[in-house]
């Protein structure tokens, strides 16, 4: 990556005027591109989610690096590859795997800078929680709250927390993704004198599913319930994720600091295809089609974003590194490659051009995944995406302009395309064989 000795234009007024702005991320887990209001569904109810959209830039063409957590988790953190950072699957109950305390992540360099900085929930950066150089205090957070010390397994909303025994509710039936927003807006209070830095990482939605019993019903009654991907207790989890972003926008309003804090809300990968359709786009979670690695994405940065527009740039998860980065007027050390690109020009502008030939992915498999993903990698270029399965030996070629639901396989027809970009993509590859 080219690296620049300035803050894009877009960037420049803001902090100039203001300072360094708050960050306030809000990860969703599983949460599908079609699963918001403001991305088309009519069952699903996010009237908080919608007017965040309509105060910023609703990107529709977003991306996780993965299509599974860990390895997008580890491109937010390092702005890097999943495939540079040695994170390419999610991480198993015992896996030696974990994101180096090494690596300049995002939260150290902000908290460096003088940024109060906090976790609160999902982690999923380490497999062997006795292993305690995965811990993410030793990554830059100075609190964490509420985040897994266990292998998260199926997940769990209601105590006792087995994934966090440590956590005893505050009240009888907690819910969990509650208790993160009260937390959130806790931390908030406490830290908004100075610049901050909040992940606030919900477990929600990811399956096993569980809604609030009265959320669900009220879902369950409604009309097409149950029909397509009209699923009562993913509207319930998700109603329960928009109510905590309502609440959160409100408190940054009353702290008064709502006008120089950078919200974005965004999902590791793609909704799974056991609980929702990702449809118009093809498969879902664990695949490299579209409906796996395609995410919502809503960027409100007050004074520098755009309110209320739609941005079809290609933007992905790991792009979040180098533009929260130059919104806070820093860089990373010259030694640690960058692989993302700083979107902050696309705020501004959102027909904006980034200076990026492609986007890539490796997801390498053993097995075939037990939602039905398989061993591949993909490269983005232009409208063309092309996918190489590695268990077949087979390619995939696509023009998403003209075909985004990914139904005809255009390798045949366009063999030398085909071809460019299969090296292209060995090639990118090979950047991170041992």
């Amino acid at each position: 990556m080219r690296r620049r000795d300035f803050l894009s234009v877009a960037a420049q007024p803001l902090l100039a005027a203001k300072g360094r702005p708050n960050i306030v991320v809000i990860l969703t887990d599983d949460l599908g591109w079609a699963e918001l209001g403001c991305y088309g569904n009519r069952f699903n109810e996010t009237p908080n989610l919608d007017a965040l959209a309509a105060q910023g830039v609703r990107f529709t063409q977003g991306y996780a690096p993965s299509p599974v957590c860990s390895p997008t988790r580890a491109s937010y953190m390092t702005g890097q590859y999943p495939a540079r950072v040695g994170i390419n699957d999610y991480l198993r109950a015992n896996d030696p795997k974990f994101l180096s305390p090494d690596l300049p992540a995002l939260p150290k360099l902000l908290a460096a800078a003088g940024y109060e900085t906090a976790l609160i929930g999902k982690w999923h950066l380490m497999g062997d929680y006795q292993l305690r150089p995965g811990n993410p205090a030793r990554h830059g957070f100075k609190r964490v709250i509420c985040s897994e010390t266990a292998y998260i397994g199926p997940g769990y909303y209601f105590p006792p927390y087995k994934h966090m025994p440590q956590v005893a509710p505050r009240k009888e039936g907690e819910y969990l993704t509650d208790r993160l927003n009260r937390e959130a807006l806790e931390w908030l209070s406490a830290n908004a004198s100075k610049p901050f830095f909040l992940c606030l990482n919900h477990y929600a939605p990811h399956t096993r599913l569980a809604g609030k019993p009265d959320h669900v019903a009220r879902y369950r009654a409604k009309p097409g319930a149950g029909k397509n991907r009209n699923n009562p207790e993913l509207a319930a989890m998700l109603e329960s994720i928009d109510e905590g972003v309502g609440a959160l926008m409100k408190k940054l309003d009353e702290l008064k600091v709502a006008g120089n804090t950078i919200l974005i809300f965004t999902s590791d990968n793609g909704g799974e295809l056991n609980v929702t359709s990702n449809a118009p786009l093809r498969g879902g979670k664990s695949m490299l089609y579209e409906g796996g690695i395609r995410v919502p994405l809503i960027v409100r940065w007050p004074g520098v974003a755009m309110k209320g527009v739609e941005c079809a740039a290609p933007v992905m998860t790991g792009d979040f590194y180098p533009t929260l980065l130059e919104a806070a007027g820093l860089r990373a050390p010259q030694e640690h490659i960058v692989d993302g690109v700083s979107f902050a020009p696309l705020l501004a502008k959102p027909d904006a051009r980034l200076e990026r030939e492609a986007l890539y992915w490796y997801y390498p498999l053993e097995k075939p995944h037990f939602l039905g993903g398989r061993s591949s990698g993909a490269i983005r270029q232009g409208d063309w995406k092309l996918i190489e399965f590695y268990d077949k030996d087979e390619v995939e070629l696509f023009n998403l302009r003209d075909d985004p639901g990914e139904t005809r396989n255009l390798a045949g027809a366009e063999p030398a395309r085909a071809q460019r970009m299969v090296a292209n993509l060995r090639g990118w590859r090979g950047h991170f064989r041992p």
